[in-house]
């Protein structure tokens, strides 16, 4: 029998995992996690009654340099330190696990292990403007529903992205993604929280934070 590999201790496993759940992925580098990311997974929560969020920390995101990236395991444990109370956000390092590197091939793995599970993709705003650099981002539309959260600073341009512009007539409104439609994209706006990682990373000790969080 294939020996499992134990999930580490600073980590909940993503669970529980059963069809016909409503699951949030938002993908990121969480280079440091923060209340923003939150924000946007509360509001994608009510917004699209999704029953849980799964924080997808990336080792390293392809269209990020490496240089400033802490080290995985304390992005994790940070992000874990933060939220680990709250019922329904998960931080996990599936990209690790399954291998990939590219969101599309981390889509398709998850959908393929948890067949059945409604999985819906969500990005916030700042990202949709180079979302058309991202490996075969048409397909990722073709596998999941997508939800552009607003960000601070957000107006119309994301909406002008490359991506939207040929997009244009796949956007609908949160009835109509929750059936599954596909392609689906819809934008959700509200309440914006301003904080965010690179004003976090401008502090001398943000480092040094990340790394106390993984220390027992």
């Amino acid at each position: 029998m294939k020996n499992e590999r134990a999930p580490h201790p600073w980590i909940r496993p993503p669970g529980p995992v059963a069809p016909g759940l409503r699951i949030g992925l938002l993908g990121g580098s969480f280079n440091p996690a923060h209340e923003g990311h939150l924000h946007v997974s509360d509001m994608a929560m009510k917004a699209l009654k999704l029953d849980y969020v799964w924080w997808l920390v990336a080792p390293q995101n392809p269209l990020k340099p490496s240089i400033g990236m802490a080290p995985l395991q304390h992005r994790m444990a940070y992000a874990a330190s933060l939220f680990e109370h709250h019922p329904r956000i998960l931080v996990v390092d599936l990209e690790r696990d399954l291998g990939t590197r590219y969101s599309i091939d981390t889509i398709t793995r998850l959908q393929r292990r948890f067949p059945g599970v409604n999985f819906v993709w969500l990005m916030g705003s700042d990202n949709l403007e180079s979302f058309h650099r991202w490996k075969r981002w048409q397909d990722i539309i073709r596998r999941v529903p997508m939800a552009v959260v607003m960000r601070p600073g957000s107006t119309l341009a994301p909406l002008k992205a490359k991506a939207m512009q040929t997009l244009s007539g796949r956007r609908c409104n949160a009835a109509r993604l929750k059936r599954g439609n596909l392609p689906c994209i819809t934008i959700v706006d509200g309440p914006r929280n301003p904080l965010s990682a690179t004003q976090l990373r401008a502090k001398s000790d943000w480092q040094e934070n990340l790394f106390l969080a993984c220390q027992p």
